[in-house]
């Protein structure tokens, strides 16, 4: 069932507007898009392991780009349609206590789930709903996604050929697995 799309996506990292395009799959993760730039970044370092650091660094800017962008919708909506969300869910008291928590563990948050399959925007939206320090915001997401994108790029540059077949060989497995896991963030989140 995978397969047509993990080849498209191959084909697609040969194109000439692929690094357009992982740019903006980056970009709109990191504020408003469900799916993560890995869909895209993987087969394409499979494809082009000798541009695995470029690709990995246009992910990386991207996604830090697309960071900002997402912390400026939680930063400047919050008092327009964030505070009528508030309301309607009577959770006044709690947004300043999610403020507090925030400022006291926000660095360790956006480190943190900026690493995991959880989407980025939920970081990067909350960053700007709790005013944490923009510019401290800028750098420890600039490490995590940099870190994220650079030990995947390293590890499928290193290791391609035997990654490759191993995925390709299970391409169903990762697929729903990837899946399962895109899905169980956003639940998680839920009940957080």
């Amino acid at each position: 069932m995978f397969r047509a799309l993990y080849d498209w996506v191959l084909r697609l990292a040969h194109h000439r507007h692929a690094m357009r395009s992982l740019a903006a799959v980056s970009f709109a993760e990191s504020s408003f898009f469900p799916i993560p730039p890995d869909v895209m970044m993987v087969p394409m370092v499979l494809a082009r392991r000798d541009q695995a650091y470029r690709i990995a660094a246009v992910c990386t800017i991207a996604s830090v780009i697309g960071g900002m962008f997402g912390y400026a919708i939680g930063y400047f909506l919050l008092e327009s349609v964030g505070q009528w969300v508030i309301n309607l869910y009577h959770m006044q008291d709690k947004v300043g206590q999610f403020q507090a928590m925030y400022g006291q563990y926000g660095a360790a948050i956006i480190l943190l789930k900026g690493l995991t399959p959880i989407p980025f925007k939920l970081v990067t939206i909350a960053s700007g709903i709790a005013k944490f320090n923009f510019p401290l915001f800028v750098i420890l997401a600039a490490i995590t996604r940099g870190a994220r994108f650079f030990i995947i790029a390293a590890l499928l540059k290193r290791f391609g050929e035997p990654v490759q077949a191993f995925i390709e060989k299970r391409l169903n497995y990762f697929a729903w697995g990837f899946l399962i896991l895109l899905v169980g963030g956003f639940a998680a989140l839920a009940f957080l």
